[in-house]
């Protein structure tokens, strides 16, 4: 995205949002104030407010009366369960993300789990596959498709190491909102499920249907995951 589509709340939620997972800000300590903020970056205080409620809604920061908005302790474990992503998560030092299948445009399988629109079927989707390992040991192996429209370059884009939730919100200006998450445990009786895993086969897995719905109206994207939970539970904050 240009920096000049950028909008100005944008640009300041990026800016704080790094400082607070670089650990500029650490937990517990106060965000300059709406005053500050709109001094500093010459912005008005509706454009601030904007940028911080949107730290407030992926739980970032608290805001609390008298004092302003204090940084949030982060989620510890697998956070597969937060809406904001496995990488927010457990951190990017012990979190390794290696794509096995690279990004792809092709058609839809005719017995998707998830119900989808007509425009989605006929667009096509996206379909790339990831395995991501904590401390080198593989813990998801996941199978991701979003639908094939206005995502340009996509297919060209590296996501190892990255978190998809960024790539698609830095890019795309496209938010995660809310979802669908359904849980079943299953072995592992595919080869390629226990090649990613380094399991073997006949091994119970966590096996995990997502649905995540965006601010986009009528754009969804879906991940289907394997997931080992010998050494890591996982984890979500309601």
């Amino acid at each position: 995205m240009e920096e000049k589509t950028i909008p100005q709340y944008r640009r300041l939620y990026e800016q704080l949002r790094k400082s607070i997972v670089d650990g500029i800000y650490q937990e517990g300590d106060l965000l300059p104030s709406e005053n500050e903020l709109c001094a500093i970056h010459e912005l008005t205080r509706p454009t601030v407010r904007k940028a911080l409620d949107m730290l407030t809604h992926e739980g970032f920061i608290k805001k609390q009366q008298g004092l302003g908005s204090i940084v949030h302790k982060l989620p510890k474990g697998i956070g597969i369960l937060s809406i904001a992503g496995t990488t927010k998560a457990i951190g990017q030092k012990n979190l390794i993300t290696k794509t096995v299948v690279k990004p792809v445009v092709k058609a839809w399988p005719d017995d998707f789990f998830f119900p989808m629109s007509d425009e989605e079927r006929a667009t096509g989707c996206i379909y790339f596959e990831r395995v991501r390992s904590v401390n080198d040991k593989p813990i998801f192996y996941e199978q991701t498709y979003l639908p094939n429209i206005n995502l340009p370059r996509f297919t060209s884009r590296n996501l190892d190491n990255k978190s998809l939730f960024d790539v698609l919100r830095q890019n795309y200006q496209l938010e995660v909102k809310g979802g669908e998450q359904f849980f079943k445990a299953v072995e592992a009786t595919s080869s390629k499920i226990c090649e990613c895993l380094n399991i073997e086969p006949g091994r119970p897995v966590l096996h995990l249907s997502r649905k995540m719905e965006t601010n986009r109206i009528g754009f969804n994207f879906y991940s289907f995951m394997y997931c080992n939970t010998d050494d890591y539970s996982l984890y979500g904050v309601f």
